[in-house]
């Protein structure tokens, strides 16, 4: 399977067209170049807020309300992308209305027309204290056929990825590849991203896929400084690069990462392995998180 993962920058728009042919474009190139899966990364739909008049782009509260005028928009382009690509695309995440609060969503659309989505569950100080976005409480691990195969798949967003627990409770339920849609705006940040991305592929004998945002976009109060390198990560073992590098973008270098993924190698190196990293964890604990599955 051919993975694409986005070095994306937040761009600005003069109206909705016109940010539907930049989400158009993305997604012809990655298809264009083989790939099966789209990775896009975190908070990368806040370039809807370039829609807004300027002062509730200022607003860092207001605009993700006067956002959600898009969002049927944002779920009807990307899904009519995957459909017309024959891709799966899991979209830049964005912040969605949910109950009495709002919570930062990751969709993810199938060429088939299936949908689903995953809510952040750790949020960072920023979020929650000067943004208000609460975290969400299910989570879930995708099934779909890609490539001519079945995998499961998770999605731990950013901050996520930092937490052991989640990433082995989807690897426990089956999950073979985790995605890490992520936001920085330091390069700590970013190596904290990228850190915890290789600790829970090695933990857990399992593909990791890194997308950030890159860039600046100094009119938003929200992701006005973007830093990051998109990357695929394996744990360091038989079969597979010393380094557990698969592939490593370059800082801040907007454009698709792509690798192909060998989930043959994968299991292989897993069970052949020179260390039982996956195996030895569960025979120590056991996850307590529940993972609903989802087919796609």
């Amino acid at each position: 399977m051919k993975i694409s993962c986005a070095q994306y920058p937040i761009g600005t728009f003069a109206s909705l067209e016109d940010w539907r042919a930049n989400a158009a474009r993305w997604v012809d190139e990655a298809a264009g170049a083989g790939a099966q899966l789209l990775l896009f990364p975190e908070y990368g739909g806040m370039e809807l807020a370039s829609l807004l008049p300027e002062a509730v782009q200022r607003d860092l509260t207001g605009q993700i309300a006067a956002m959600q005028q898009y969002r049927d928009a944002f779920v009807e382009t990307y899904a009519a992308l995957a459909r017309q690509h024959g891709v799966f695309v899991v979209g830049p995440s964005l912040p969605v209305k949910q109950g009495d609060g709002f919570v930062n969503r990751a969709y993810v659309f199938s060429p088939a027309g299936a949908m689903g989505f995953q809510d952040k569950r750790q949020m960072t100080r920023f979020e929650r204290e000067d943004w208000i976005i609460g975290g969400g409480a299910d989570l879930k691990m995708f099934e779909a056929r890609i490539g001519g195969e079945t995998i499961r798949f998770g999605i731990d967003i950013c901050y996520d990825i930092e937490f052991p627990l989640i990433a082995h409770a989807q690897a426990a339920a089956g999950a073979d590849l985790v995605l890490a849609p992520s936001c920085t705006d330091t390069l700590a940040g970013a190596n904290r991203v990228l850190v915890g991305a290789r600790a829970r592929a090695l933990e857990n004998q399992v593909y990791v896929a890194v997308a950030p945002t890159v860039g600046n976009a100094a009119w938003s109060p929200a992701v006005d400084v973007n830093l990051g390198w998109a990357g695929v990560f394996a744990a360091p073992d038989r079969g597979l690069p010393d380094d557990g590098v698969i592939v490593q973008g370059k800082l801040n270098a907007p454009g698709w990462v792509y690798a192909d993924l060998d989930f043959g190698l994968l299991r292989r190196a897993r069970d052949n392995a020179q260390v039982f990293t996956r195996r030895d964890w569960d025979g120590q604990m056991r996850p307590s998180l529940a993972v609903a599955v989802e087919t796609l």
